[in-house]
């Protein structure tokens, strides 16, 4: 069998290019206060690409004073699409910044997060939601220079989605509503959080609060759920996400109920599933790219000392997608 290829070092590269292990290090790091003719630095550069020479993580750190691995802690969630694309792009707006994203999933129950902060060497560590001020602490102490959110940090933004489910219903005539709650116990302070924005669109437009259910993806349920609504008057329901949504539709049509005419119905997330349900289901989308670019500007500006650009609602929003289930 034959022996894996021996990895490139640094003195293959220098003895390629004729020059020292010193000036390799310089032109690959890019040190402004060293003076390299331009002949010289194309020469390493050149020997580089031609060995596929990378630099050793550790080496770099130490050239650099800190790693370029920034740790995202996922929360203890189903891992739906929504968190799946939040890192897609978190870890693209990253690389661009010369920074990668290691992701530490809470639902492993494995080692703590300040251990794999200071045994991957993050540099920074951020989140969904802010840390609690033992864990920042913890945090800083294991080598992370940025710790997003802090304890103190809120929002730049807070994204209105139950607002915008509620006042897309009630802008079409619906006097009574409905909130799908998420049968899945990890989800309640998130559902808790949107289901206050319909409340309040709810007070704002003189309507009695929304009549709650929670539904399962479970047909069974969620057609009790909605024989429950119409007994009661509802005609629009606002669900947690867009799985619920299609829990709420496939009970209408085992109840014969008719979407849009007599039960509206609106989600969150706008999943790739979202336009092929019966009907097209009206949902509402995150701009996962200006917020995964947000971040990672936050990220960059708190290891350069830098302040980060102000965000805007333009940049950071939440925007209705209407389809035929409202």
């Amino acid at each position: 069998m034959p022996r894996p290829a021996k990895r490139a070092t640094s003195a293959d590269v220098a003895r390629a290019a004729g020059v020292s292990r010193a000036t390799v290090s310089y032109v690959l790091n890019n040190r402004p206060d060293q003076s390299i003719p331009d002949t010289t630095r194309r020469r390493v550069l050149e020997a580089a690409e031609s060995l596929e020479y990378r630099p050793h993580g550790n080496a770099r750190s130490l050239v650099s004073g800190r790693s370029d691995i920034v740790l995202l802690s996922v929360p203890d969630l189903p891992i739906g699409t929504g968190i799946s694309r939040f890192v897609e792009e978190f870890a693209a707006a990253l690389a661009e910044h010369g920074l990668t994203l290691v992701t530490h999933l809470a639902a492993a129950r494995g080692r703590p997060l300040p251990d794999v902060c200071a045994t991957v060497g993050a540099t920074a560590v951020t989140g969904f939601a802010p840390f609690d001020a033992d864990t920042a602490r913890a945090l800083r102490a294991a080598g992370a220079e940025v710790v997003l959110p802090s304890p103190t940090d809120v929002p730049d933004i807070m994204l209105p989605i139950g607002s915008i489910q509620a006042e897309h219903l009630i802008g079409r005539g619906h006097q009574r509503l409905g909130y799908a709650l998420p049968a899945h116990p990890r989800f309640q302070q998130m559902a808790a959080e949107r289901l206050r924005g319909v409340e309040q669109a709810c007070v704002e437009t003189g309507l009695q609060p929304p009549v709650t259910a929670t539904v399962s993806l479970d047909v069974g349920v969620a057609a009790d759920a909605v024989t429950n609504w119409i007994g009661q008057g509802v005609t629009g329901i606002c669900a947690f996400n867009d799985e619920t949504a299609v829990a709420v539709l496939a009970g209408a049509q085992s109840r014969a109920v008719r979407v849009p005419e007599e039960l509206a119905v609106i989600g969150v997330d706008d999943i790739l599933v979202a336009p092929l349900t019966n009907p097209p289901l009206t949902t509402v989308r995150f701009d996962l790219h200006a917020v995964a670019r947000r971040r990672a500007e936050l990220v960059v500006a708190g290891l350069t000392g830098h302040d980060a650009p102000a965000a805007t609602e333009s940049e950071i929003s939440a925007g209705l997608v209407e389809r035929s289930s409202t």
